[in-house]
Parts: structure tokens; C-alpha cells; sequence
């Protein structure tokens, strides 16, 4: 397990320092804003939906390092899929760090986004590695904002 708390940690660390995906989409067609009272985490996702797909996904804002890591790797791997493959990453991830899902016998479409169900042993950051997701589903679904409150 601590191999896996390493390689969780190493993560984190690089999508934080060089997060993917940081900027904005001026002609975004979908968009909205994202906050986490209990530790200050803020951010916008832009999205350029076009026939059905995420044609391309972007993140500005701050926030601690798993906020920040998450929201980077949640906009690769949702870049190039469908507004219905995106959701269902959307409900496998948060299922994931809530614990309603076993990442090693559930079907699953994680990916390299199983990194996060080490989120699990530090509960108060639940809410930092999912508001990304939150503010992605609120997006794909036009509402404006989302808060993890």
C-alpha cells in the first residue's frame, strides 16, 4: 500500500505543479464555476461542446493541490469523449472516492483516475478531488454554478 500512497502522492504533486488543461476557452459554449466552502477551492470549467462531444475542456482557479491535480486529470480524460461518456466518468469517480465503488472488481472506465481512490483514507478531501467533477457535470447540464456544501 505504500507504493500506492508514493505513486497517489507523485500524482498529485505533478498535476499540481504543472496542471493540464489551465486556461481559459474563449468560445466555450458551456461553462460553470465550482466552489468547496470548507477549504477555499474555486474554479471555472470551459467546455466546447460540438455534436455531442468534448471537442475541448479547460480549468482556471485556485485551490489545494488534490482540487487542482483532479480538475487536470479529470479534463484529459474527458477531452474527445461524448457528453454521455463524460457523465459516466463523472459517476464512476464519484462513486470512487465516496467508496461505492471497488475500483479492483467493479466495471469501470477510470483509468489512470484510479489514482484518486486514495483519496478515501483523508475524508476531509472527498470534497477537494470531486468538485472538478461537480462543476463538469454542471456544465454539461448548463447550470451555472456548484458548491460541494
Amino acid at each position: 500500500m505504500s507504493e500506492l500512497n508514493d505513486l497517489y502522492q507523485e500524482v498529485i504533486l505533478e498535476h499540481n505543479k504543472n496542471p493540464r488543461n489551465f486556461r481559459e476557452i474563449a468560445d466555450a459554449n458551456h461553462q460553470a464555476d465550482g466552489h468547496n466552502p470548507l477549504c477555499g477551492d474555486a474554479l471555472r470549467v470551459y467546455i466546447d461542446l460540438e455534436d455531442g462531444k468534448v471537442k475541448d475542456v479547460a480549468f482556471k482557479g485556485s485551490g489545494c493541490a488534490i482540487s487542482k491535480a483532479s480538475a487536470s486529470m479529470m479534463t484529459q480524460a474527458v477531452k474527445g469523449k461524448s457528453k454521455e461518456e463524460a457523465e459516466v466518468l463523472f459517476e464512476e469517480f464519484q462513486k470512487m472516492v465516496t467508496g461505492n465503488l471497488d475500483i479492483e472488481t467493479d466495471e469501470n472506465h477510470l483509468g489512470k483516475l484510479k489514482i484518486f481512490a486514495g483519496v478515501l483514507e483523508f475524508p476531509a478531501r472527498v470534497k477537494c478531488a470531486s468538485l472538478s467533477w461537480h462543476t463538469l457535470h454542471a456544465a454539461l447540464n448548463e447550470e451555472e454554478t456548484v458548491s460541494t456544501e
